[in-house]
């Protein structure tokens, strides 16, 4: 069996995460499919948006513990080779990817699997669904991310928090500290991701990549640069055919047909 199914659906490409014995824990093998199914979806021009979800109960327990735990020259136990090897370009990879990435969370996403989930542009969770830095419960700290990732998103105060209680965050309060986009009901929840994601392949691929850039430089940058950065970024978007024909189809009260250039 396959640790990882990819799926077209229309413009969209689906990879599940397939391991749902283990609940969908990470190994170095489903890594390293993982970031080769992403980098095709990249570079396949007849994909425009990428879901990445998990089968049966949970989205993924992060990393497999089973696995056996590399160590240093004197035995020690030595987790760095595995994040700089599986974890973290994984994270760069979803981050700088240049169409729409869509966390669909069927159900927990605990440690690393959470950070992973907010590393894609929008994530969406079945009511069912939690997430949960769990890294102290087993004294360690998050990795994968999260500790540029969560203080970004709910402050560095509510960050800390949730790491350092560990505690699961159910959908509707992930909901609230505007951890996930949407939450749909357990029973329609694939109908609803298919759906949105379609939408959104739908769109104006060109501005996507554009405004991704803009949001992801916003944090090292000071108004003036940002002001300058959004006026280049919007001499690329206005030249685009799209932008062309966004306009021609809101004189002529249609929906658009993006091209993505």
């Amino acid at each position: 069996m396959r640790e990882l199914v990819v799926e077209n659906a229309g413009q969209v490409r689906t990879l599940t995460l397939n391991r749902p014995a283990k609940l969908n824990a990470f190994t170095a093998s489903l890594h390293a499919e993982l970031r080769e199914a992403l980098a095709s979806a990249m570079l396949d021009d007849g994909v425009k948006a990428v879901v990445l979800t998990g089968s049966g109960r949970a989205f993924s327990s992060g990393q497999d513990l089973t696995e056996e735990l590399p160590r240093d020259a004197v035995g020690r136990i030595d987790l760095s080779p595995a994040l700089e090897r599986d974890y973290n370009p994984l994270i760069k990879q979803i981050v700088t990817a240049p169409k729409p990435v869509i966390a669909a969370l069927n159900g927990p996403a605990v440690g690393a699997a959470m950070n992973i989930a907010l590393a894609c542009d929008i994530v969406l969770a079945a009511r069912s669904a939690s997430l949960q830095e769990a890294f102290a419960r087993i004294a360690l700290i998050p990795d994968a991310g999260g500790t540029w990732l969560l203080p970004r998103l709910v402050g560095p105060r509510r960050a800390l928090a949730l790491m350092l209680t560990a505690e699961p965050v159910p959908a509707e309060e992930a909901l609230r500290l505007g951890l996930v986009y949407k939450v749909y009901e357990d029973a329609n929840f694939a109908a609803e991701v298919a759906a949105f994601a379609e939408k959104l392949a739908r769109g104006p691929g060109l501005a996507y990549r554009l405004i991704r850039e803009a949001v992801f430089a916003s944090d090292g940058n000071d108004l003036d640069a940002q002001l300058a950065l959004e006026a280049a970024l919007q001499q690329k978007a206005g030249a685009s055919r799209d932008f062309q024909e966004g306009v021609a189809a809101f004189l002529e009260k249609r929906p658009p047909h993006f091209e993505g250039r």
